[in-house]
């Protein structure tokens, strides 16, 4: 019976090589190092503006506040607008509050949601899941401004 080891034309064994050359494993990481080090560059970064907390010396806009509070309960208001009637209202109905004040003040109306300190972060996002369900424009989360 012959063995994998041995050969029928010369009659020599040869040896099973138990090594792996790694060569052009090496060669092929190097060309992606280089391919990966040449595209980078050109890829646009993913920068996000963050407010700043401290005062601004610029004027508002007008803008829409959802106010989140700390009970779940929410209310609807403009800001900057000179109406400071507020409007009590649950997430079932913050999609028609909002489309009805955004008519109001025009599309291009910033939406802004104050959640309250002690209110769950959870909250505040599924607020702002139905924004962008909503396809509003701009949303912005407001903070207090430091003294």
């Amino acid at each position: 019976m012959p063995t994998l080891a041995s050969s029928s034309r010369t009659g020599r064994r040869r040896r099973m090589v138990n090594e792996i050359n790694v060569v052009p494993y090496i060669d092929v990481m190097l060309v992606l190092l280089v391919i990966f080090m040449v595209t980078a560059p050109l890829m646009p970064p993913g920068t996000i503006d963050l407010p700043r907390a401290g005062r601004s010396a610029a004027q508002t806009d007008k803008y829409i506040e959802v106010q989140v509070f700390a009970d779940g309960s929410m209310r609807l208001r403009s800001g900057n607008t000179g109406d400071p009637s507020e409007r009590r209202i649950v997430r079932a109905d913050l999609e028609g509050s909002v489309r009805e004040m955004l008519a109001e003040h025009g599309e291009g109306t910033a939406v802004v949601i104050s959640g309250d300190r002690a209110v769950r972060y959870e909250r505040v996002i599924e607020v702002l899941g139905d924004l962008q369900q909503m396809n509003v424009g701009r949303v912005a989360l407001m903070v207090k401004p430091d003294n």
